[in-house]
């Protein structure tokens, strides 16, 4: 199988690349991002690219992939629905529509968040535009298409937030993440299982589009098997 990753400069992004590198049935991995990794491996190859609403200049580079795992995306905090909408819908099915034309037999996965909203129509500013993505996706005539709502990721194998704010919440809460494993499996998972998941779906598929982190969470375990 080979995958292409967009945000791999982040949490899950980095959590993905690092589980796909492990992956022995993952043979080649291509980047997109406006900076590098700082990651060399034998699989890994990057795109860097500075316009994710126009990949004319790297088409060729972006054919004959099986899986996408798409893992950008922005806080919605202090920001309008417009701008939000912008950096959250538009890009997104940007990359998308390039990728379905260029990859018809590409499984794409979208990481979008617990309390998305697919009705389009809650109070929710972030929920509701989060929804509506998720819905084009499910639309587009990918060979399949999988809706990611992970609620809360630990960080693992030494990845950190660049939010100061989010990393001091993992600091403090990893020692008390097996707890919460325990008490709330709905709810939480880590950047392991997550790119895990990924790879499980891509591989095998899934009968459920929409996954939460229970399903992640049993996603991972089987793929670890």
């Amino acid at each position: 199988m080979k995958v292409i990753i967009f945000g791999a400069s982040g949490m899950v992004g980095r959590g993905a690349l690092l589980e796909c590198i492990d992956e022995p049935l993952v043979e080649s991995v291509l980047v997109v991002g406006r900076t590098p990794t700082g990651i060399e491996d034998r699989k890994v190859q990057e795109a860097l690219h500075s316009d994710f609403f126009d990949y004319t200049e790297i088409e060729e580079q972006l054919s004959g992939y099986d899986a996408c795992f798409f893992c950008l995306g922005v806080s919605a905090a202090g920001m309008s629905e417009d701008k939000y909408r912008h950096l959250t819908y538009d890009l997104t099915l940007a990359a998308a529509e390039t990728l379905v034309r260029l990859n018809p037999e590409m499984t794409f996965c979208y990481v979008s968040g617990q309390g998305t909203d697919s009705s389009e129509k809650g109070r929710i500013m972030w929920a509701r535009v989060k929804g509506a993505t998720e819905n084009r996706l499910l639309e587009m005539p990918f060979k399949a298409a999988f809706m990611f709502r992970p609620g809360y990721i630990q960080p693992m194998r030494g990845i950190r937030s660049k939010t100061t704010i989010y990393q001091t919440l993992y600091t403090g809460l990893s020692w008390l993440y097996p707890l919460l494993e325990r008490m709330m499996p709905n709810q939480v998972t880590t950047t392991e299982k997550v790119g895990k998941a990924m790879i499980a779906v891509a591989l095998h598929g899934y009968p459920k589009s929409i996954l939460q982190a229970r399903d992640i969470n049993e996603l991972a375990q089987l793929q670890s098997s």
